[in-house]
């Protein structure tokens, strides 16, 4: 006869079943009895965070790794409302991630107990999947379900609420067993297709991103773009989707891209989107490529049915996962087009930091210093600002798993995704780099990533001002600016007293002496680098906007 267990123990216990080997959390009286459990499973490293928020987003970024759905426990009302952005950005950046909720007892639902809310309501929309768990016996079943529906189609998060008083029940209950991604083929006519589609066109370029590329992906799609002579531009934030040294690489688009790589898109007879949603960032507003696209004929590929036709009138529409994809292409020609080479050229011109006169401590320099001193998988790790313009622009990013950035546009994701990134991948390099606003969001968890001994540099770039409503202010209402201006604290000071090392920069001459007494620490490091808010991006001045 099988043993009964409490009904925390059967979700840790199928968590450990499906492959989970750490959670994100705040602790919370609701789910004490998955704590218990956790207590006695070493196979988990659990990671203690700061605030909720913080929480989903280092879960965001683990499943974005691995592949495999993040792990986040929060508990009922503020720390579900708190963990809501990282389900949204899980959800718009096709991230897998599971979010556990500890709820209210069963017997005391629909009486606006405390701390209740309904959470299948709340978290419906912007979620893949959110349900509770009201039966201890069937935790194996929501769990793989759980799995399952992360990782599948387009990939994203699921959200189940426990009730407090289920954990507690003790119940014989079976255990699923480990879940995987589904695979998907390509269909042997949809590739004789685009085989036709290929050999009839003149300009043909590809726009990767979306979720689901690893290095099998990404090897084989720029083996078979370089062969091919295809030109390859990345969605926005997805610069990591082929290796940036690939030489059919051309650049990426979203906010201030090389107008090169625009032209290329825009004169393109046919597009081959692989794995992008094309959405709004990546689009400029659905105008570089509009829903219609007269002239051009769209291939669309994507893991999951629904995306397919969504938005887009498409003219060969493949479900199929990436890796599955980039290798069927490799047998299939391509026109070989001959200003490829040349767009590869342009991207690397474009990526060479020039000075700007008159800067005192100018990014561009800084991010080439980077790159002359640090290894080429660095993962970096940015939120969202203005600020992450220059790494967009000046980094070369070297593969899958090398840059996690939120499509969403959140704020504050930078310094807990470096966090997750640093205690995953550890011996690798880690970079969180971040604006004065977006770090203090979740700044806080400085303290995580010093409790848990993450290896990480944080690099906080200070300008007193939220700088991207500022930019949009003065393009919109010249020389009204409200609410706009930060007075800030010594960010190098706060690292210190979190017990890392941290130093100011004010100077373009300082950065590079600085970074190398940096490398030299181990730990949590962080060069505070103050900046002039007149360089508002890294192609223009706020001077340069008002005057427009």
């Amino acid at each position: 006869m099988e043993s009964k267990r409490t009904g925390g123990h059967v979700l840790v216990d199928n968590l450990v079943a499906q492959g989970c080997d750490r959670i994100f959390t705040v602790p919370g009286e609701s789910f004490l009895a998955v704590l218990d459990a956790l207590h006695d499973t070493p196979a988990i490293d659990v990671v203690t965070c700061r605030q909720e928020g913080g929480v989903t987003f280092m879960a965001c970024a683990d499943g974005t790794l691995t592949h495999r759905p993040g792990i986040a426990f929060v508990t009922r009302g503020p720390g579900a409302t708190n963990a809501a952005i990282g389900v949204h950005v899980a959800m718009q950046d096709s991230q897998p991630m599971i979010l556990f909720i500890g709820d209210v007892d069963r017997a005391t639902r629909d009486r606006e107990a405390f701390q209740e809310i309904d959470f299948t309501a709340m978290f419906a929309p912007i979620a893949k999947w959110a349900a509770r768990i009201d039966d201890a016996r069937r935790i194996p079943e929501y769990v793989a379900r759980a799995y399952a529906t992360a990782m599948n189609g387009r990939p994203g998060p699921v959200v189940l609420a426990l009730p407090e008083d289920m954990l507690l029940d003790e119940v014989a209950a079976v255990d699923r067993a480990r879940v995987e991604r589904i695979a998907q083929a390509v269909d042997a006519d949809a590739l004789d297709h685009l085989r036709d589609l290929m050999v009839t066109a003149e300009r043909p370029v590809a726009i990767v991103g979306g979720a689901g590329w690893d290095a099998t992906a990404a090897g084989a799609f720029a083996v078979w773009a370089t062969h091919a002579g295809v030109p390859v531009v990345a969605a926005f934030r997805r610069q990591d989707a082929v290796p940036n040294d690939c030489p059919a690489y051309a650049g990426n688009l979203g906010y201030g891209p090389n107008p090169a790589v625009l032209a290329h898109v825009r004169e393109a007879d046919l597009l081959l989107v692989v794995g992008a949603r094309l959405g709004e960032a990546t689009t400029d507003g659905y105008t570089l490529v509009t829903p219609d696209h007269p002239g051009q004929r769209l291939v669309h590929v994507h893991p999951d049915p629904d995306e397919l036709y969504r938005t887009y009138a498409t003219d060969l529409a493949i479900c199929a996962g990436m890796a599955e994809f980039a290798e069927a292409l490799l047998p299939i020609d391509g026109p070989v087009v001959s200003h490829t080479a040349a767009a590869h050229d342009a991207y690397r011109e474009w990526t060479t930091a020039r000075p700007r006169e008159g800067v005192t401590l100018d990014l561009g320099p800084c991010v080439a210093a980077m790159r002359a001193r640090l290894p080429a998988d660095t993962i970096i790790c940015n939120g969202a600002g203005n600020f992450s313009g220059w790494w967009h622009r000046y980094w070369r990013y070297a593969g899958p798993g090398t840059q996690l950035a939120p499509t969403a546009g959140a704020m504050g994701y930078g310094v807990p995704a470096a966090v997750a990134a640093a205690l995953r991948r550890p011996g690798r390099m880690v970079v969180a780099v971040a604006g004065d606003g977006d770090f203090l969001m979740n700044g806080q968890e400085l303290a995580t990533a010093v409790q848990h001994r993450a290896d990480m540099l944080v690099i906080v770039v200070d300008n007193g001002a939220y700088g991207t409503i500022r930019m949009h202010q003065e393009r919109e209402f010249p020389g009204r600016p409200c609410a706009t201006q930060l007075a800030n604290p010594d960010f190098a000071a706060l690292a210190r007293a979190y017990g890392g090392w941290g130093e100011t920069v004010e100077t373009t001459a300082a950065f590079a002496p600085a970074l190398d007494r940096a490398m030299e620490q181990a730990g949590l490091r962080l060069l505070h680098c103050k900046t002039d808010v007149e360089q508002i991006t890294a192609g223009t001045t706020l001077t340069a906007i008002l005057n427009r």
